[in-house]
């Protein structure tokens, strides 16, 4: 593919190439590939006999299994040490370990500890173990054959985090991790006719993303025309489409699709979405610059809570709630950043909490970054709160908290949903009519409330808003005439 994209020779004649392709290879040592005989109805349950074969029957050398996502390993964790408690007495011990994203630092760095010599290491990892990180020891692979990707859907506005078989070329490097440091073995859960059909390589994640940060960008530096725009992967049509659509509702574009002057070139600046972009510019005429920078920061970063291994859900549940405030997710994050700065920003009190010390740190810089954008522009740092807590309950607070909650309209007004009115809990967004779920994560679960916005929708059982909070739905045709009408607001 780059090949094609840098050679300009139109000719037969290689010598008169403009590119050439090296390739290096790694050290490696052989690993033998074991296949299944037939597809499996359930590939977890067979992750979880395939790991205790091996442990029982294969000589010494550590495991990497590749799962999808959270549940999925957390299930085949607590279900491996349960069966290791039934291992007969002076067998080599087995310890499960966890690997993905959402885990505590300190859960995450145990595997990469070296266990003693009676123990054999299993590690339980997304494909964040394909080629992100270093794992010593590694002798056996059992790979699902799956992976979970982001995939945008332009005609609703929707990402959907998607199952999906993986590529020929994550399968091989799966399969590689096994012969780093002496000859290993892949199990790959699936046939080799299954494998044989698999896309060579995972599709480009241009051609499944939201477009808009990236046509905005394009057109910053002087690219008007994107959709004649040559691409080493080109993008599908209707995604830029609905990115130059999102523009052009933000105010980020004119009528000739040319960047506004000076709010469209100060939105392509900003080193995030266009949509919380265009929410921090609006920041100084709701008077809470302050508070809009923090919540910028916060939802910037993934995994600010943790989720220990073997911490009851309750005892989680509870250190969460110290936190939660009624009008929805984006003002509690802002207590989370406020109550981390204000206590030194302390690894400790992180701890105490089930809190993500790395990326709080993380959006205290980023934080940091985005203040210097608002001063450029001349946006004026100022709080909406001024003293108050937003656990305060009075008239002032009110009025401060729908400041902050109208100022995040300004972005996110595509992003609004209606409550159904049959009381099932499920939403309806305005203007696509798409059914939607608050996700559990939220503050808001079980909380009924009537309109909300949301920060970003994913799709895996159900279509679920993420990071949400309340709104008054008349705020809707007062802050983006332009996009809604009262009637389309009330008419449910």
């Amino acid at each position: 593919m780059f090949f094609n994209f840098f050679n300009h020779n139109k000719t037969n004649d290689r010598s008169k190439d403009t590119a050439t392709i090296m390739s290096i290879e790694g050290r490696m040592f052989p690993v033998d590939l074991l296949y299944l005989d037939d597809p499996t109805p359930n590939y977890v349950d067979t992750v979880i006999q395939c790991v205790m074969d091996i442990h029982t029957q294969e000589p010494r050398g550590d495991i990497l299994v590749f799962m999808t996502g959270r549940d999925e390993i957390d299930r085949v964790v607590e279900e491996l040490y349960n069966q290791s408690k039934r291992l007969p007495p002076r067998s080599l011990e087995l310890e499960p370990l966890p690997l993905y994203a959402g885990l505590s630092m300190d859960d995450q760095m145990r595997v990469f500890e070296t266990t003693s010599r009676n123990t054999r290491k299993v590690i339980v990892s997304t494909n964040i173990a394909e080629a992100s990180v270093t794992l010593e020891g590694i002798v056996y692979v059992v790979d699902c054959g799956f992976v979970k990707i982001r995939a945008f859907n332009p005609k609703n506005g929707m990402e959907s985090l998607v199952v999906t078989p993986i590529s020929k070329a994550s399968a091989i490097q799966r399969a590689g991790r096994a012969g780093r440091v002496r000859p290993g073995k892949a199990f790959r859960l699936y046939t080799e006719d299954a494998y044989n059909a698999l896309i060579p390589t995972t599709v480009p994640e241009i051609q499944r993303s939201n477009l808009a940060t990236l046509v905005l960008q394009l057109k910053a530096i002087g690219i008007d025309n994107v959709l004649r725009f040559e691409f080493v992967s080109a993008p599908p049509s209707a995604m830029m489409v609905r990115a130059l659509e999102l523009l052009y509702s933000l105010k980020a574009m004119d009528d000739s699709s040319r960047l506004t002057d000076p709010f469209g070139m100060h939105l392509a600046e900003f080193p995030v979405d266009p949509m919380l972009g265009t929410a921090l510019l609006a920041s100084a005429e709701y008077h809470c610059s302050e508070e809009m920078v923090s919540i910028a920061a916060m939802v910037s970063v993934q995994n600010v809570f943790v989720t220990p291994s073997r911490v009851d859900k309750e005892t989680l549940m509870k250190a969460r709630r110290q936190f939660w405030v009624e009008e929805g997710d984006h003002l509690s994050l802002l207590n989370v950043y406020n109550g981390f700065v204000s206590h030194g920003q302390s690894n400790k009190w992180c701890q105490q909490r089930f809190l993500n010390f790395k990326a709080l740190a993380r959006a205290t810089r980023i934080r940091q970054h985005l203040k210097k954008y608002l001063r450029r522009y001349d946006i004026r740092m100022q709080t909406a709160l001024d003293g108050l807590t937003t656990f305060d309950q009075d008239e002032q607070r009110k009025r401060a908290l729908d400041r902050i909650r109208k100022c995040l309209v300004t972005g996110y007004f595509a992003h609004a949903a209606l409550a159904e009115p049959d009381g099932s809990g499920q939403f309806r967004s305005i203007r696509d009519g798409v059914l939607l779920n608050i996700h559990p994560d939220s503050v808001l679960f079980n909380r009924n409330p009537k309109c909300v916005l949301y920060h970003e929708l994913v799709e895996t059982n159900k279509c679920y808003m993420r990071d949400l909070t309340t709104i008054d739905e008349t705020w809707l045709p007062e802050i983006a005439p332009h996009y809604y009408k009262y009637k389309q607001t009330t008419k449910k």
